[in-house]
């Protein structure tokens, strides 16, 4: 039970509450001209909400021409649903009331809670009714719901809405933003059944409605427009519940976080902005993740009407030499291929095509396809059989009125392969365009194919589908028991970034090994350390505060004898005094250099949580960034599916005569890392490994930075 009195209900009931309520209150209820309270009292009666409305407002006896209650008690039944459009400081205790009356749920549009900086007390307070309440609450700062399984209609747009059953369900943290989107998909022929403004997130999630819409029938496609992670575990479950159910959710996310690049002290922190952490845990968990507004569009065409390709290779057939040449730019921009064509689908094609055709991939089909429909689709079924092919890609438009007869005959005979295809078709237009009511009227019988828009916006699209089709989607993580050795390590060191020695030493502990080294608190003792080594050696200042010693000239290479020692010695304390850094000693390595200079790191995201780095290191790092992302924990697999997504790749197996490096080293010390990151858990804010000197003989850590945070 709540403190209210009611049953407590899961996150799913709740949404089943919000968005199919018994009756609605509408509270502050006003005559004033362009008030939101009547904008939303007319929609709800335009579009034919089956329940009672009742207006709501302490001051009144009516409104609207209609009666309006001062209390809850006046009520000629128990209320639903709330719609909240009163001042921001009268809402938690209306909230409360509304509950112990019986309410189920509200949207709270009005504003004035976590997006005020002054506003921490009573959006705490919010928080805490919400919790007691047990309330299913959209917003608050949100611009209300749509939900046309139940009519429901409660945002204040005056303009004409078409409030329609439709595959797609709309997620906004911008209510704005998720109209528009809604908008241009009806333009496009698509309608999004119910869209959801979730504001402030206060109350429910977008991973409560991605969950929802996870299992309601007829949604083949969850948007979600999202500024902020809320509870990264439960987006990330809700995301994964979807794709199980053949349900993709596409997300356009606002912006990269310069906090998060901020927050480490390691190169990491800087490389790893929020959007590459989200890209990488997101994308494990069935997420497809769009640039921008128009992504979200082709996005959803193409995966309310044409399967998930089985594999990256494209095909395309043309009737323009030039959209040919701009398929295959366009396609390279975007890492994409068109797959060379099998012998046997060659010779199909130029037994099928005149003179004046390009027999390749894309198929420059010309004049031969354009007059002849069985030329036409005995090529589109060549080009299918082709096991290298995966998606077909076909250059036509949607009619803009009749007198076209060939070509609406030729797209009716292509919807109909599609049908039994077992592969993607999708059309591709030169340019964007817009449709009209015979274009949408038709698009609407040809269910079975794609109709994308612009070569660049196409390609887009493709690279989205495919990545997520090719990327296995990941079970959640499991914690797992560290080692007794790792456990005390952690348990000793306190909070903050550990010096090199430090960091090593927890490092070494997973099996990440480090070069000879000793540290020196003297001149002699780094000239002592140095002979027993053996020349040359490396000497670096060791301090937790100085974690970038390259950059303040703390590091010195090519030492050759006791004389260079004790002169860098001296270097690297004058060097560490100017950075008015505490000097832990000198730490004086064995100097390696027979191999490849890599990085290996993880940062911790504010959003996300944990993601890993793998890339190549050294000083030129951050000018160069061939760096790939990826979500722990790591198997063989993945962690080889990491070093592939990099150009540094090539050079470990050897490139241009140069010797294989030791691939196993590598991928051992990526799995040590994704365990240390595991077993560590939120402890763990930072690790960066640079560089990772990868030989034709295993592997070391020549610098290491590990940053914890309080126990």
């Amino acid at each position: 039970m709540n403190d209210a009195g009611g049953p407590l209900i899961g996150q799913s009931a709740k949404v089943e509450a919000l968005l199919n309520p018994k009756n609605i209150v509408i509270l502050g209820a006003t005559d004033r001209p362009g008030n939101w309270a009547q904008r939303v009292w007319r929609n709800l009666r335009r579009y034919n909400f089956p329940g009672p409305i009742y207006p709501y407002n302490p001051g009144r006896d009516a409104v609207w021409d209609t009666r309006c209650y001062r209390s809850f008690g006046e009520l000629p039944e128990t209320p639903d649903h709330l719609v909240v459009l009163i001042p921001a400081q009268a809402v938690p205790d209306a909230l409360a009331d509304g509950a112990r009356a019986g309410a189920r749920s509200a949207t709270v549009m009005t504003s004035g809670f976590d997006e005020v900086a002054d506003a921490a007390a009573l959006t705490a307070k919010l928080k805490r009714v919400i919790a007691e309440t047990g309330l299913a609450v959209s917003g608050p700062n949100c611009l209300g719901n749509q939900h046309a399984p139940a009519s429901l209609m409660t945002m204040p747009d005056d303009r004409p809405q078409k409030v329609t059953a439709g595959p797609v369900a709309i997620i906004g943290q911008s209510g704005g933003i998720a109209m528009s989107i809604k908008r241009t998909l009806e333009e496009r022929g698509v309608d999004s059944g119910s869209v959801i403004t979730s504001g402030n997130e206060t109350g429910l999630t977008t991973a409560d409605y991605i969950s929802y819409f996870a299992k309601a029938p007829g949604v083949k496609a969850i948007v979600s427009y999202l500024e902020a992670v809320h509870d990264a575990p439960a987006f990330l479950a809700a995301s994964r519940e979807a794709h199980a159910n053949g349900k993709p959710v596409v997300v356009v996310k606002l912006g990269a976080s310069a906090d998060g690049r901020a927050a480490a002290l390691a190169h990491t922190g800087r490389l790893a902005g929020s959007m590459e952490a989200f890209d990488a845990i997101a994308g494990v968990a069935g997420v497809i993740r769009v640039a921008n507004l128009d992504g979200v569009v082709e996005a959803v065409e193409y995966l309310v009407h044409a399967p998930l390709p089985r594999g990256p290779g494209l095909g395309a057939i043309t009737f323009s030499g030039g959209l040919r040449g701009m398929l295959l730019d366009a396609a390279a921009r975007h890492g994409l291929r068109f797959s060379p064509l099998h012998d046997a689908t060659r010779r199909k094609l130029e037994s099928l095509l005149a003179v004046g055709t390009i027999v390749g991939n894309p198929l420059d089909a010309g004049f031969a396809a354009l007059t002849s429909q069985d030329a036409y689709l005995r090529c589109i079924e060549t080009l299918l059989t082709d096991p290298g092919i995966d998606m077909l890609l076909l250059q036509e438009e949607l009619p803009r009125g009749p007198g076209t007869e060939r070509k609406e005959s030729n797209l009716r005979a292509v919807n109909d392969i599609a049908a039994r295809a077992g592969k993607p078709i999708a059309f591709v237009t030169m340019i964007s365009h817009g449709l009209t009511d015979y274009s949408r009227s038709l698009r609407a019988d040809l269910r079975n194919v794609a109709f994308l828009q612009e070569i660049d916006k196409s390609m887009a699209a493709a690279r989205a589908v495919i990545t997520q089709a090719t990327r296995p989607v990941s079970a959640a993580t499991t914690p797992s028991q560290p080692s007794a050795r790792a456990t005390k390590l952690l348990a000793a060191s306190r909070a903050g970034a550990l010096n090199e020695i430090d960091s090593k030493r927890l490092l070494k502990a997973y099996g990440i090994a480090s070069p000879k080294e000793v540290v020196a608190k003297s001149e002699r003792e780094a000239v002592t350390a140095a002979k027993k080594i053996g020349f040359p050696v490396v000497a670096k200042a060791v301090s937790s505060v100085l974690a970038h010693k390259s950059d303040a000239g703390a590091v010195m290479l090519d030492l050759a004898s006791a004389r260079d020692v004790r002169a860098a010695y001296k270097a690297i304390a004058a060097a560490v005094k100017r950075a008015r850094a505490p000097l832990d000693g000198v730490l004086i390595a064995e100097q390696v250099s027979d191999g490849i200079e890599l990085l290996l790191g993880m940062h911790r995201d504010p959003e996300m949580g944990p993601v890993l780095l793998f890339g190549a290191g050294g000083v030129e790092l951050e000018l160069h960034r061939d760096v790939a992302f990826a979500a722990p924990p790591l198997d063989d697999q993945s962690a080889e599916d990491l070093i592939a997504r990099t150009r540094v790749a090539q050079l470990i197996d050897g490139y241009r005569g140069t010797p294989p490096l030791h691939r196993k080293a590598l991928i051992e010390a990526l799995l040590a890392l994704s365990q240390l990151t595991l077993d560590a858990g939120e402890r763990l804010q930072s690790v960066d490994i640079n560089p990772f000197l990868l030989k034709r003989r295993g592997g070391i850590a020549l610098d290491a930075l590990v940053v914890l945070s309080g126990k």
